[in-house]
């Protein structure tokens, strides 16, 4: 029997998380999607989605900010799905507070969320790719990775440290095969959050105004089969009319 390639999303929640699981199942990589603990029925109704498409998909609770769950989880996918080929951390953490309102506490699990995990995700992920010289990690960014605005100073300095952190590695391992890319997500994404907040979005989204996770997705998977020769380091999406 023939051992699958596997993907790895860290964050596969229900807008560019699941995309890029689908996306990944149709390029024929084993899926492995997780979430906190607490979302792993929604997780599990994605991956059933994904086996009813015709791919392979398995779902894991997971706390991304726990060091001891990171290592266990990628020692298990590797031990129990195959050879890891893409890693995918795609935890958001967007919360908008003024400064003076921003306790220590939101800081830092804002930090832990955007910035700590992916470490844990990248060092995981180049620990296991590294010996076999191959292999893709990919992280999710913002605006804010590259512009702090006003209410947003915990989640930009989140996502500017994994931005860093992305930069590092790119650099350490990209010699060793390992593609490492940073894709800067700016404006509003079709969602469950983005549908909160715009009711009726379904014009946005024929005028093309908002980013459909299906087409982030489909950025992500054209970043993996990237020949070496030329690879992206970052890469960033917007809607043709985003102000920028």
């Amino acid at each position: 029997m023939t051992t699958p390639r596997t993907c790895l999303i860290i964050g596969a929640g229900d807008g560019v998380g699941a995309a890029v699981a689908r996306a990944f199942a149709r390029e024929g990589l084993a899926v492995c999607v997780t979430r906190r603990p607490r979302h792993l029925d929604r997780l599990e109704a994605l991956a059933a989605t994904i086996r009813a498409d015709g791919g392979v998909a398995h779902a894991y609770g997971v706390d991304a900010r726990n060091e001891a769950e990171m290592i266990a989880l990628v020692d298990r996918i590797e031990a129990e799905v195959g050879p890891l080929e893409v890693v995918v951390f795609n935890i958001g953490a967007n919360v908008r507070f003024p400064v003076v309102e921003t306790t220590a506490q939101v800081y830092s699990k804002v930090w832990e969320m955007a910035a700590l995990a992916g470490f844990f995700t990248g060092r995981e992920a180049a620990r296991v790719m590294g010996p076999r010289g191959r292999g893709t990690i990919l992280f999710t960014g913002a605006t804010a990775s590259t512009r702090g605005a006003a209410g947003f100073s915990a989640f930009a300095g989140a996502k500017a440290a994994l931005r860093q952190l992305a930069q590092s590695l790119a650099r350490e391992m990209g010699p060793k095969g390992i593609h490492v890319a940073h894709v800067v997500i700016d404006g509003m994404i079709d969602g469950t959050f983005a549908r909160s907040l715009v009711p009726d979005i379904q014009p946005l989204l024929d005028a093309d105004d908002i980013l459909k996770p299906d087409e982030i997705a489909r950025n992500y998977v054209w970043l993996h089969n990237q020949q070496r020769s030329a690879w992206t380091f970052e890469m960033d999406l917007r809607p043709f009319k985003e102000t920028w």
